[in-house]
């Protein structure tokens, strides 16, 4: 079974318009299909909205490019229904719950971010399941990277 990931918006960005090079071995997995880069309409808004504040036009991103690879990669899904949330962290930044509510709501096994609220819960996410890492501490067990 491929294990689920999800991206925040700026580890998307750091990707598909500003090329980090931390952020290859994400995009080799992503692009290998070892692992399934899920989103839903939230994530998908947020993007939008980023990317109409003109937020990253000064580095002229191939916004073509970015949404070719988003439609040819990014699984989306439709919202899980309502869990129990007593047990479910909670971010500080409430614009980022929707990357925790993702990857919980679908057994995400890693969220890949740079953002200090998130990487905050990382403890608490790891025992739900969840691995909330950077792009450069993102690792792919053995098993996965082979296939």
């Amino acid at each position: 079974m491929i294990p689920n990931l999800v991206l925040d918006t700026n580890a998307v960005l750091d990707w598909l318009v500003f090329g980090d090079p931390a952020s290859q071995t994400v995009a080799e997995a992503i692009t290998g299909t070892r692992v399934r880069w899920i989103v839903n309409t939230a994530v998908r808004d947020e993007m939008t909205h980023v990317l109409a504040r003109g937020v990253v036009d000064r580095w002229q991103p191939d916004l073509q490019r970015l949404w070719d690879t988003w439609e040819r990669y990014a699984m989306p899904l439709s919202p899980a229904p309502p869990t129990a949330t007593h047990r479910r962290p909670q971010c500080t930044d409430a614009d980022d719950q929707k990357f925790i509510e993702l990857a919980l709501d679908h057994q995400a096994h890693w969220l890949i971010t740079r953002d200090r609220a998130l990487l905050r819960l990382a403890r608490r996410a790891r025992s739900l399941g969840l691995s909330i890492v950077t792009p450069d501490q993102f690792v792919l067990p053995a098993s996965q990277a082979l296939k």
